[in-house]
């Protein structure tokens, strides 16, 4: 299974701050938010990902993260020239994806949650169909929203309606088979010019090939797309990293502890950041293994 992380788009929810270098580059507390989508990508074992980036940020997103070697992945580059819509993804990264299945995720998407690396292990397995997740919010009407039968089954999906059917909105991480890029290509635009994400899902929705794992209690999705949601996940990372002494999305340690590297590697890595507490952290865990 291959990933793409869409980190283009304007990011006009959080100008000023984000006019001079795209929002997905910002900082949730002490590491770039692009952090956190890797690793989810990571922790479900994906080791080659497609960074699509708008045309002016292409060049400080491989200044930070490189071709990956350094974490044991591969990382490719796209540009999305114009904000096309989140399906347009698979059409810009169809040569990417060539055969394979793949995830989605949205650049400024946060997740976190015990056992959240066991499930996306097992829902990378499906070769079949595609999988999306649940989250259960209070303002329904600002997300994809997911309606469930008597038994739990998804049965119907709509963009942002005004009179929702539930309260769980569908998060911005996408798991597809092969057939994604065919399906992404039969999409028309909608009333605002886009690929919407949500048509995507119908398809396989109709076809009785969508799964819904729902995210539960004692887990977080962050949506880090305005001021005040940047402002909680920041405080939300550095609550559990203060409270646990554990880092959350410091992507050297996750791709040491899935084995992409070694420990000694990690050390090396821990040098870069050795005036602050990120790289002691990185040599304490190394240390540890």
């Amino acid at each position: 299974m291959k990933g793409i992380i869409l980190a283009a788009g304007n990011g006009s929810r959080l100008y000023p701050a984000s006019l001079p270098i795209s929002k997905i580059l910002l900082p949730v507390y002490d590491k770039p938010m692009i952090y956190y989508p890797i690793t989810t990508l990571l922790l479900a074992g994906i080791k080659d990902i497609l960074v699509i980036s708008g045309p002016y940020d292409l060049d400080n997103f491989k200044r930070l993260l490189g071709d990956g070697s350094q974490l044991g992945v591969k990382f490719s580059y796209a540009i999305q020239e114009t904000p096309k819509g989140i399906a347009d993804s698979f059409i810009i990264g169809e040569d990417f994806i060539e055969d394979s299945s793949v995830a989605l995720i949205l650049g400024d998407n946060i997740f976190h949650g015990f056992g959240f690396s066991s499930m996306l292990k097992e829902v990378s397995k499906r070769k079949q169909g595609a999988t999306v997740f649940g989250y259960q919010v209070q303002d329904p009407e600002r997300f994809g929203v997911v309606e469930f039968d008597k038994n739990n089954n998804a049965i119907s999906i709509e963009e942002k309606p005004k009179e929702p059917k539930s309260n769980y909105a569908i998060t911005g991480l996408y798991f597809y088979d092969n057939c994604v890029v065919d399906y992404a290509k039969t999409l028309k635009p909608s009333q605002r010019g886009e690929l919407e994400i949500t048509d995507l899902n119908k398809i396989y929705l109709e076809k009785n090939k969508l799964t819904v794992e729902i995210l539960g209690r004692g887990f977080a999705w962050l949506d880090t797309g305005t001021f005040e949601s940047l402002l909680q996940a920041g405080n939300f990372v550095q609550s559990m990293e203060i409270n646990t002494g554990m880092k959350i999305a410091a992507i050297e340690e996750v791709a040491c502890r899935m084995g992409n590297i070694t420990p000694n590697q990690l050390i090396e890595l821990s040098k870069k950041y050795k005036q602050n507490g990120y790289g002691k952290y990185l040599e304490k865990v190394a240390l540890s293994l």
